[in-house]
């Protein structure tokens, strides 16, 4: 610190009028400090004269005069100082002429003051870093801080921004400051509590206010109207400025144009070859190769004409005449020539619409009648490779060596003479076509009818479990009797024979034989109660078990129903087991059966109508059992089961055959006259004909009808018809005959659909019956009525 010492002590003598140099300083930094003072801005050169001063009396005169007797030492410090004014002029620009101007203008200060001045600006500008040494034992310069000093409030003076980053505030809660500046300088704590309370109660609150805190510098934020709007609008999910289109059009990238041929067909230039290296060094090799000649030029192998005379080349096909086709060969069957819908640009009606070629793409591709849609295109040069070429060919290459060929002699056949030829309907009369009377009184479905041998009464009995006898030609109810209250009368049955009337009729368990007087002659009537009445005498006859031996139980009893029944002219009543629903009678009229379905080994009995007995033929059968008949010339007995029919020798007591008519249920038959041939109306809606002689499956199967088949029956009069009653409501009547021949097969022509009963819970027609002589039947009906149709 001794050459600033030694500059202060100089600077502060009392100056000598004879030397020029100081007088030229003196000058000189009084200009220079007039016109710093001019052009600052703040008040530095007040503190700059406080501190001359104050430096001015810490300096003794003593000191002063000590300091004069080095000369050479001031005049190189005054030479330095000089020095470093002119830089000053230069920098700041100032025009010589003003300083020269400045330099004479009177000034109160003394020449001391302004030496003084000069010595602290020396200090200043040779004080303003300190020199250390850093690690390598090189000098380090550490320059002081530059302090701006602002000492007002500027509006231009940049906020104290907190550097502290992506930190949360909440690392300085323990501490008084919240971050560092630009400077490295702490940034305090903003009040809180009770001390902010009290200024807020003190002043308005400023707009634009929110209560938030800026988290980077912990200060109130601060948020301008628009962006208060603009958090509002989003608060109300409104469109945050006029506009806005939250749905714009979409923008397309591609124009979604197919481009057919390129934008340019142009070559590329050569320019734009880019030589491989890899290609080049290799190049080389193969260069060098050739030079070192380890590769040689190709050279043409060199002909020997010795070994070629040892050759000789023969053209079998050089002479080749061709041969006649063998008649056993086969050419191969020419492709079909293309059709309109093969071409390029069909006509518009050969091409399928969308939902044609929709159907066409969901089929499997085995089962398209086409492999191919029919396409249109404006040009044969924008057809594309069909994709099934090489597979179609291939597939051609197969049938031709692989799928056998063998000439056949086209037939030239007549299709309609295949078809049997059948006889007009019209040929075949007189059969029903018309409905001619209308039997109305039961109440409920009337379940079965049945005509007399005479054919003159008809039968019927139904759910209201009453039994009435109507006259045929008129329709007019003669006789009628309530067997039952409970159950409905499932079947009744007139006996055949003309010397006795005896009618069955069956109602739940109980079946009953009536002669009904009332409408009989007294002959007739006579001999009916004596053909009943036998029976009597010859269970009277029996001898009964004695000796306290217990009998087995009979599987039907024969009693008398009582006086009501008796009055009107029920004469026998025989109680089976199970519930009745078909009743058959032999042809001679000594024996009936009934079917019980619902009985096992009571499902089939036989009754002896002279003796009062009732046998059961089967100890159990095979099968549920729906119906059964009686030959009509031979000892053979019919049992249908629901799905098959046997046929047993009554005489031998063993089976003859067993009929599979492949039905799901059968639900009756019936024996033609002649005994040979049988018809199965079943519930899945098939009409079946069997021919026994032939063979167990059935020889034709007619499906005609809508819903189940009911009953069906043969005309017993020399008649070659029979019909079938269906739940649709019809009847069909048939033509069948059938003749002795065994080498023709029986005709069967369809010929008539009876419509006139009505539907009712799904059901139609319950039962069919014909006339014994003529082309007529009856029909029962779930509708409450029976009809007759001629």
């Amino acid at each position: 610190m001794a050459p600033n010492s030694r500059k202060r002590k100089a600077v502060n003598r009392d100056s000598t009028p004879d030397n020029d140099s100081e007088e030229d300083l003196a000058d000189g930094l009084e200009g220079i400090l007039s016109h710093s003072e001019d052009e600052s801005e703040d008040s530095q050169d007040e503190d700059v004269g406080s501190g001359d001063e104050s430096e001015e009396d810490t300096f003794s005169e003593d000191e002063v005069d000590e300091d004069m007797e080095s000369g050479t030492d001031l005049f190189d410090a005054e030479v330095d100082i000089r020095e470093q004014m002119r830089n000053l002029e230069a920098t700041e620009g100032t025009p010589r002429k003003e300083s020269s101007q400045l330099i004479h203008e009177p000034d109160s200060h003394t020449e001391a003051d302004d030496e003084l001045k000069l010595g602290y600006e020396g200090e200043e500008l040779l004080h303003n870093y300190t020199v250390t040494t850093d690690a390598n034992g090189n000098p380090r310069y550490l320059y002081k801080e530059i302090d701006p000093v602002y000492n007002s409030d500027d509006s231009d003076a940049q906020e104290a921004t907190n550097t502290i980053g992506n930190i949360p505030l909440s690392y300085y809660n323990a501490y008084p400051h919240i971050g560092y500046d630009i400077n490295g300088k702490k940034i305090m704590r903003p009040a809180k509590g009770e001390a902010l309370d009290a200024l807020l109660e003190s002043i308005d609150i400023p707009e634009g206010w929110t209560g938030l805190t800026d988290p980077a510098t912990g200060k109130p934020l601060q948020l301008t109207g628009e962006e208060l709007d603009v958090l509002k609008k989003i608060t109300r999910n409104e469109i945050l400025e006029e506009g806005y289109d939250p749905y714009p059009e979409m923008v397309h990238y591609f124009s979604g144009k197919e481009e057919i041929m390129p934008l340019s067909a142009a070559p590329e230039p050569k320019r734009r070859f880019v030589p491989s290296k890899h290609e080049a060094k290799r190049v080389m090799k193969i260069v060098k190769a050739i030079r070192e000649g380890r590769i040689q030029p190709y050279k043409p192998p060199v002909e020997e004409e010795g070994e070629e005379k040892d050759i000789y080349n023969y053209d079998i096909w050089a002479n080749e005449v061709p041969r006649p086709e063998h008649s056993m060969h086969i050419a191969a069957p020419k492709l079909p020539p293309p059709t309109y819908d093969q071409s390029y640009h069909p006509p518009p009606e050969y091409l399928p619409d969308k939902e044609e070629k929709k159907a066409w793409e969901e089929v499997d591709e085995e089962d398209r009648e086409k492999e191919y849609l029919p396409t249109s295109y404006d040009a044969l040069r924008k057809v594309p490779g069909y994709g099934r070429f090489v597979k179609e060919k291939f597939e051609r290459c197969l049938d031709l060596y692989l799928a056998p060929r063998v000439r056949r002699n086209r037939l030239n056949i007549d299709p309609e003479s295949l078809l049997p030829k059948l006889p007009s309907p019209e040929e075949l009369k007189p059969f029903p076509t018309t409905c001619a009377a209308v039997f109305r009184g039961h109440e409920g479905r009337v379940r079965s009818i049945s005509i007399d041998p005479w054919g003159y009464f008809l039968a019927s009995g139904g759910d209201d479990g009453v039994v009435r006898i109507w006259e045929l030609l008129t329709g007019r109810q003669l006789w009628s009797v309530k067997l039952s209250d409970e159950d409905a009368v499932d079947a009744v049955s007139w006996r055949p024979g003309k010397e006795s009337t005896i009618l069955a009729a069956a109602a739940g368990e109980n079946i009953y034989l009536i002669v009904p007087f009332a409408i009989l002659s007294p002959d007739v009537e006579q001999s009916s109660r004596d053909l009943l009445d036998t029976g009597w005498g010859y269970a009277a006859s029996k001898p009964t078990a004695t000796n306290g031996v217990t009998t087995k139980e009979p599987p039907a009893r024969w009693s008398r129903p009582g006086i009501r029944l008796e009055d009107k002219g029920v004469l026998v009543q025989i109680a089976v087991r199970s519930s009745v629903k078909a009743i058959s009678w032999h042809r001679k009229g000594e024996y009936f059966t009934t079917i019980s379905p619902r009985g096992q080994s009571t499902a089939v009995a036989i009754h002896a109508l002279s003796k009062h007995l009732t046998q059961l033929p089967f100890r159990r059968l095979k099968g549920l059992a729906q119906s059964a008949q009686f030959h009509p010339s031979k000892p053979i007995f019919f049992v249908a089961t629901k799905n098959s029919i046997r046929s047993y020798d009554l005489a031998k007591q063993e089976l003859v055959k067993i009929l599979q008519p492949g039905a799901k249920w059968i639900s009756s038959f019936d024996v033609h006259p002649g005994g040979d041939n049988l018809i199965v109306g079943t519930y899945d809606k098939r009409l079946l004909w069997h021919d026994l002689d032939l063979s167990t499956k059935p020889y034709k199967t007619l499906r005609y009808h809508q819903e189940a088949i009911r009953a069906v029956a043969f005309h017993q009069g020399g008649l070659p018809l029979f019909a079938d009653a269906s739940d649709d409501g019809s009847l069909q009547i048939f033509h069948g005959r059938v003749v002795q021949d065994l080498m023709e097969n029986a005709t069967i022509v369809p010929l008539k659909v009876l419509r006139g009963h009505q539907v009712k819970s799904r059901l139609g027609v319950m039962d069919v019956d014909w006339h014994p002589r003529e082309p007529w039947c009856a029909s029962a009906g779930a509708d409450g009525t029976c009809r007759l149709w001629n």
